[in-house]
């Protein structure tokens, strides 16, 4: 059978990633649980095949480069089935994947547990809304559907820089251009001043990688254009801490008072297993008061959890914990997931039990 069909057959499933690695058979991951796709075990030879395969459907892609480091990332896609994410790598000495099925049709918000407060976060005209959160918690399926929100209800020029591109953007009121690192331009930092000449509304930066990106990535927010990015942190003062920590010392006074300047909102997301077998977000959501911008500038920034953890239900604020004891409450999550999860283990016992 052809590689298409296998992957089409899988992502039949609802499949979320597809593991290729020799030992084993061809395994898929469907709702936080590995499936095998037969009982064969894959050889070196078969993973061989098999990998160089997708390299021929991602428009015949260079091996080269993965031959030399050992690792690779890209995107491909076949028509009428997906577009697919692939990082490719050796181990033991053999060719290995994991493919990330990735749907050409970005799913409604409220299909996937996200809320409408996150979304309505899109209205700002400027400033920066990050979402964060770990590896493979559904930032970039969050910000696919930020990007939709707007495409769908204002004329903008909305540019997406991803590394590699995720979801596939149709032009409905907006114009989306979606430029993919490794592909269509060298690097971020490249792409988002390139970016800042190409009459932008709406800039979706798949990563803040380094201090020069998130600087550049300030400066573009400052000057009227809504930034969108994501980092790999939990919780909104952790969030603020890591970007501030990013700069040389010298600079980090000056780099709070920039970013309480333009930040408007942290989004922190996991993903939790549910009782039904299912994964399902929990959501912090910290939106920019006054005083959240004075402890920013002031470097008060231990200050934040709490001021989030004591906010009233109005408020447009949501503590981790909080979305967890909603979940739990709600019967969709266990007593044991909520307190694996939760920020404060001790404080949310109580609630829980009270």
């Amino acid at each position: 059978m052809e590689i298409r069909d296998i992957l089409a057959r899988i992502t039949q499933t609802g499949a979320s990633d597809i593991f290729v690695i020799a030992g084993l058979p061809l395994t898929f991951k469907l709702q936080g649980k590995m499936h095998t796709y037969d009982e064969y075990k894959l050889t070196p030879q078969m993973t061989a095949e098999f990998i160089t395969n997708i390299y021929l459907l991602a428009e015949g892609r260079d091996m080269d480069r993965f031959y030399q480091t050992g690792d690779d990332d890209f995107s491909f896609a076949i028509a009428g089935v997906a577009r697919y994410r692939a990082n490719t790598f050796k181990q033991r000495g053999s060719l290995s994947a994991v493919i990330r099925v990735i749907t050409y049709t970005v799913p409604q918000p409220s299909d996937i547990g996200i809320p409408d407060n996150i979304i309505e976060l899109v209205n700002r005209q400027k400033g920066m809304v990050l979402v964060t959160g770990p590896a493979g918690s559904g930032k970039s399926t969050t910000l696919a559907c930020m990007i939709d929100a707007i495409n769908s209800r204002r004329e903008a020029h909305i540019i997406t820089l991803e590394d590699p591109l995720e979801y596939l953007h149709m032009h409905k009121m907006s114009i989306v251009s979606q430029r993919e690192v490794n592909t269509d331009t060298e690097s971020y930092l490249t792409a988002l001043r390139a970016s800042l000449r190409q009459s932008p509304d709406v800039i979706l930066l798949g990563e803040m990688r380094d201090y020069e990106t998130m600087n550049v990535a300030m400066t573009a927010a400052e000057t009227g254009h809504l930034i969108l990015s994501t980092l790999h942190t939990i919780g909104a003062a952790n969030t603020i801490d890591r970007i501030i920590d990013a700069f040389p010392p010298n600079q980090q006074h000056q780099i709070a008072i920039q970013l309480s300047m333009v930040l408007q909102a942290v989004v922190s997301q996991q993903l939790i297993p549910t009782e039904d077998g299912r994964v399902v977000p929990a959501f912090e959501i910290m939106t920019i008061t006054p005083a959240i911008r004075n402890m920013i500038r002031e470097s008060k920034i231990h200050q934040i959890d709490g001021m989030i953890y004591s906010s009233s239900a109005g408020s447009n604020m949501l503590a981790m914990d909080t979305s967890l004891l909603h979940l739990y409450q709600n019967g969709i999550i266990s007593e044991k997931s909520a307190m694996t999860y939760a920020t404060n283990p001790d404080m949310l016992q109580k609630k829980l039990r009270g």
